[in-house]
């Protein structure tokens, strides 16, 4: 069986999942998927790592096509998605759906959690920097090296947990209360884009054509992201 390697933003984890094992099943080509925030797959991906495919933030894959790692013309927007707010399970939903509201919320929270590498984490940290609240909030605040910030909700250290809601959605046992106020955030754009070197240039290119097809958008959907 023909393997493709995919490095890929954790924010298509969800979907990728489940997109990679239909593509699979039709193509008879496995990927091998590896998921990490972006920024830590930029710093892979200069270090040498190899892979056939990636799906980073757009920003960041406009920097490995600058530095000629990915192919000017292969690039592909494959979905978009909006910083959320979730709280554990059976917890009460706060307000959050004006900037007032949401500036009252966190600073009830007895801890935030956000993620410090991730791109929700980088553009929460200076939204509250914005406010002037982030002295407050960064005191009790539960700072995620990587991973999902949700997961700090189950285990009782947050009552807060903000990143993308696909990332939320990745956690058993949370509710997402909804999107921060959208006027308050430009959508993170999630893209695809084939390696350079791609030992398997050609099997993922397939698949990078298939993830960009109409017919994942009720996937995308389901974890949240927006196609």
């Amino acid at each position: 069986m023909e393997r493709i390697r995919m490095l890929s933003t954790l924010g298509l984890m969800g979907a990728m999942r489940s997109l990679s094992s239909a593509f699979e099943s039709a193509t008879g080509i496995h990927v091998d998927a590896d998921f990490a925030p972006t920024l830590a797959l930029l710093k892979r991906l200069r270090d040498g790592e190899a892979a056939d495919l990636v799906i980073l933030t757009r920003e960041g894959l406009d920097e490995m096509i600058g530095e000629g790692r990915v192919v000017a013309g292969s690039a592909a927007d494959l979905a978009r998605s909006y910083v959320g707010i979730a709280v554990r399970a059976g917890q009460a939903h706060p307000d959050i759906a004006t900037e007032a509201a949401l500036r009252k919320a966190l600073l009830a929270a007895r801890s935030v959690a956000y993620s410090r590498l991730g791109a929700s984490g980088v553009y929460f940290a200076r939204l509250i920097q914005q406010w002037g609240i982030a002295a407050e909030i960064n005191a009790t605040a539960t700072v995620v090296q990587q991973g999902f910030t949700a997961e700090r909700l189950v285990s009782g250290e947050a009552d807060l947990a903000v990143q993308q809601i696909s990332e939320l959605k990745q956690v058993e046992g949370i509710e997402v209360v909804g999107p921060i106020p959208l006027d308050l955030q430009t959508p993170a754009v999630f893209s695809a884009g084939l390696m350079t070197n791609a030992q398997h240039a050609e099997a993922a290119d397939r698949l990078l054509r298939y993830l960009a097809s109409p017919e994942v958008v009720p996937v995308l959907r389901q974890s949240g992201l927006e196609p």
